[in-house]
């Protein structure tokens, strides 16, 4: 399974993990020979692992923003059964975005400024990812917020028509005649 990023081909695991995760992320800036996984059959750099992550990165960004949306619609429709599926469908790109978040925790202790890349221009697009995943996991970030709220909202005012239900039946029964009082009788016949 191939992804195309820019002009470039990448090759990824069929499984939809993220490139360069089953392999240790080189120390050095020297280009590698055949990494260990064959999955992927080009000499790597180690800005060249740093791009794919951060293009896997936005993927699952790009993943879980359109799910957000989905997710915002059927709060809104109140589709609780779809809500819960899509809920279950949303853990896959979260577990996938930490696995790329750990693959890039290396890259975060080191210097950027003294990274190799093959050309400023592969350092200038992984510039311009690293930008859309900032800008992406901040509109993630507020779809959630927006959908806790709402479904927050949603359960207060279910539990307050409960509670008003609640005090409606207790009025009703208060009205209805206890059956364990005697019945009384009132004479209204009048002698004269």
């Amino acid at each position: 399974m191939g992804a195309t990023f820019g002009t470039s081909q990448y090759v990824v695991k069929p499984t939809g993990e993220p490139p360069g995760l089953s392999r240790r992320v080189p120390r050095g800036n020297k280009p590698r020979g055949l990494p260990s996984n064959p999955s992927i059959r080009m000499s790597r750099w180690e800005t060249d692992i740093l791009g794919d992550l951060i293009h896997a990165k936005r993927e699952c960004l790009l993943q879980l923003h359109d799910l957000g949306r989905r997710q915002r619609a059927l709060i809104d429709d109140g589709d609780l059964t779809g809500l819960l599926d899509l809920l279950a469908a949303k853990q896959k790109p979260l577990s996938q975005l930490q696995r790329v978040e750990r693959a890039l925790d290396p890259f975060r202790r080191q210097d950027h400024e003294q990274r190799t890349w093959r050309t400023p221009e592969a350092r200038a697009r992984c510039a311009a990812v690293l930008q859309q995943c900032a800008a992406l996991l901040a509109e993630v970030m507020h779809q959630e917020k927006y959908c806790e709220e709402v479904l927050l909202r949603r359960r207060e005012e279910a539990a307050s028509r409960l509670q008003g239900a609640h005090l409606a039946g207790q009025a009703r029964q208060a009205y209805r005649p206890d059956p364990t009082l005697p019945i009384s009788q009132v004479d209204l016949s009048s002698e004269q």
